[in-house]
């Protein structure tokens, strides 16, 4: 799978479980690290790890398997980190707290059509 697969299939996992205000930011110009970050939020820790084992098992079963989960068990930001595609799903306040979408504004937000 190539990285937009995968970040289309992120969001799509995301979305079923009902994630809030879910961002996509290509970062492929401007890092390293990796191609997108795709952010999302959760009401609270049972919805936030329902999202996590979702884009996990999801993901999965497409054949991506995610290389490290940081946070999982506080819940209150989590990586995944599936390589070329990094899903970070915060609580509310740790989302205004860190505000990756500022801190990466060099990326470019997209939306998922533009996979």
């Amino acid at each position: 799978m190539n990285s937009n697969e995968i970040a289309k299939l992120a969001v799509s996992a995301l979305e079923d479980k009902k994630a809030e205000d879910i961002r996509i930011i290509d970062i492929s110009q401007v890092s390293v690290l990796a191609d997108y970050f795709i952010i999302a939020g959760g009401s609270n820790r049972n919805q936030i790890q329902a999202l996590c084992d979702n884009v996990e098992e999801q993901l999965g079963r497409a054949g991506c398997h995610v290389r490290q989960i940081e946070g999982y068990d506080t819940a209150n930001w989590v990586l995944l980190d599936f390589g070329d595609v990094i899903v970070h799903i915060f609580d509310k306040e740790n989302r205004l707290l860190y505000d990756l979408e500022r801190i990466w504004r060099d990326g470019k937000q997209i939306e998922k059509t533009e996979l």
